[in-house]
C-alpha cells in the first residue's frame, strides 16, 4: 500500500485516490462536521440510488448501530441526516395538506390559556401551530445541546446535531402518521407523538452508548423534556416577535 493509500471508512476497501472505487464514498472523511452534514444535503436529498430503505430499518430496529457508523465515518451507506430530516418534514407537511388538517386541533406546545393572557399570545400561538414545521429546526439544535451538554464526552456539538437530524426526521415521520388519528378517531389525543417521540428516544440513546442504561435512560428522558420545553419556548418567542412585526 502506497502512502497514499487509504481504507474507505464506509465499505473497508482499498482506496488511492480521492474516491473510493468500490463504494463512491470520499476517503477524507474525517470526524462529522456542520459542513459535512450540510454538504451531503445535494448529494443525497433526492438520489434514487440513496439507501432511505435501510437508514428507516436501522433507526426502527437499532438506531444506536446507525449513529455509531455514520459518525465513524460510513456517510455513503446511510441516508444523511438533514436529507432525511427535510424529506420526513416533507412528507409530514404533503399529508397535512393532502387530509386537510386542522391546525387547531394538533397542540403541541401545551395549554396555554391557564398560564398566560390569550388575547396577547394567541396569534403567536396561531402562526405557531401554523409554521410548526418550519420552527422544527429549532428542537433538532435544542436536542443536541442538551444532549452535548449531558454527555459532553462521547462526541462533538456537530456530531450530536447529526444525531439529532436523524431523530428529528423521525418523529416527523410518526407525527405524520399521527395527524390520520387526531383527525378521524380522536382530535383529544393530542400529545401521543410527543410521548413516543420521548420513549423513542431513550431507547435510541441507550441503542447509541449501550452501557450503564439506566443512567442513560434517566439522562435521555431530562434531556427530552429540556430540549422540547426550550424549543416551545424560543417557538412562541419567535412567533411572537413576528406576529408583532407583521401588525406593526
Amino acid at each position: 500500500m502506497t502512502s497514499e493509500s487509504k481504507y474507505c471508512k464506509n465499505c473497508g476497501a482499498l482506496a488511492k485516490d480521492l474516491f473510493c472505487a468500490h463504494c463512491g464514498q470520499r476517503t477524507s472523511v474525517n470526524k462529522v462536521t456542520l459542513g459535512d452534514t450540510f454538504n451531503d444535503l445535494t448529494d443525497n436529498m433526492f438520489s434514487l440510488s440513496a439507501p432511505l430503505p435501510l437508514t428507516l430499518r436501522r433507526l426502527v430496529l437499532n438506531p444506536g448501530a446507525l449513529f455509531r457508523e455514520y459518525l465513524s465515518g460510513k456517510r455513503k451507506k446511510y441516508y444523511s441526516p438533514i436529507s432525511f430530516f427535510i424529506l420526513s418534514t416533507l412528507v409530514y407537511l404533503f399529508i397535512r395538506w393532502a387530509i386537510d388538517f386542522d391546525n387547531y386541533l394538533e397542540i403541541s406546545a401545551g395549554t396555554f390559556e391557564e398560564q398566560i393572557d390569550m388575547e396577547l399570545f394567541s396569534p403567536a400561538r396561531d402562526y405557531m401551530f401554523q409554521n410548526i414545521k418550519s420552527l422544527a429546526f429549532i428542537l433538532v439544535f435544542t436536542l443536541a445541546v442538551f444532549t452535548k451538554f449531558f454527555f459532553s464526552k462521547k462526541y462533538t456539538l456537530a456530531e450530536y446535531i447529526a444525531v439529532s437530524f436523524y431523530l428529528n426526521g423521525f418523529y416527523s415521520l410518526f407525527a405524520a402518521l399521527n395527524l390520520f388519528y387526531i383527525q378521524y378517531v380522536n382530535p383529544k389525543i393530542q400529545y401521543l407523538a410527543m410521548v413516543v417521540m420521548c420513549v423513542y428516544f431513550i431507547y435510541a440513546m441507550i441503542s447509541f452508548f449501550r452501557n450503564q442504561r439506566l443512567k442513560v435512560g434517566l439522562k435521555s428522558f431530562m434531556i427530552y423534556w429540556l430540549a422540547y420545553g426550550t424549543y416551545v419556548l424560543i417557538a412562541i418567542n419567535i412567533s411572537y416577535l413576528i406576529v408583532m412585526f407583521e401588525q406593526l
